[in-house]
């Protein structure tokens, strides 16, 4: 406690010698060489880690030392009240902690048991279900498809391949099945959803819609299909 008080005591010292030179060289009507400085910490010469001790110190130093000069006292006096506004509205204003709030989502049962569903695979499996996608979304934008059909046969292909690629890292066939069910529901909900309200259709044509839809449940399938566990 002693330590910081001192440098405290220190600090008002330096300021009071400055401000006292300046005074001996400054008559009573001397004006304020700072009086036009937009930023009030500079207009008070002090840095915007100053204490409140600090601050009220420049303030009545300068004050003294340019009280015969009425313009310069009111920009002064300018300048102290817009730092106390600046402070007070800090202190007001609700620190948002941002790393508390991302690790209470990190460490909820909901986020930890969907992140558990998941895993890093190989090289190896990323490459292969990602080329096998990748192939059914350019099939899928490429392909002319008649006014009633759509991407049906990519979309079955896609349907299988997730199974399939599930069930080689899993060996359980009932999971494999259940899990690539409901990724191929659950990624065409989110792709309908996307392509209702955000994304803008990326195939052309009559049948754009789906198609658009079809490619953006070609990433989710992929992902269920190379980290799903």
């Amino acid at each position: 406690m002693f330590p910081s008080k001192g440098i405290i005591i220190i600090k008002h010292l330096l300021l009071l010698l400055l401000l006292g030179r300046g005074l001996q060289s400054s008559g009573p009507s001397s004006v304020f060489p700072r009086i036009n400085v937009r930023d009030p910490y500079k207009r008070l010469g002090i840095s915007r880690e100053a204490s409140e001790e600090e601050i009220q110190a420049a303030r009545n130093f300068l004050i003294n030392l340019y009280s015969g000069h009425k313009p310069s006292v009111d920009a002064i006096e300018s300048a102290y009240d817009k730092i106390l506004v600046d402070s007070f509205r800090a202190r007001r204003r609700p620190k948002i902690d941002v790393q508390g709030k991302w690790k209470k989502i990190r460490q909820s049962r909901v986020v930890k048991f969907i992140s558990s569903r998941f895993e890093a695979p190989s090289t190896n499996i990323i490459l292969t279900t990602a080329a096998l996608f990748l192939v059914l979304g350019t099939w899928s934008i490429l392909y002319p498809f008649p006014v009633e059909d759509g991407p049906v046969l990519q979309v079955t292909i896609s349907l299988i391949a997730a199974i399939y690629f599930i069930y080689s890292r899993l060996k359980n066939r009932l999971r494999a099945f259940l899990y690539g069910l409901a990724a191929f529901i659950v990624s065409w909900v989110l792709g309908s959803l996307l392509m209702a309200t955000v994304l803008p259709p990326i195939a052309t044509g009559p049948r754009s819609i789906e198609v658009s839809t079809s490619v953006i449940s070609y990433i989710f399938l992929w992902i269920a299909s190379a980290y799903l566990k």
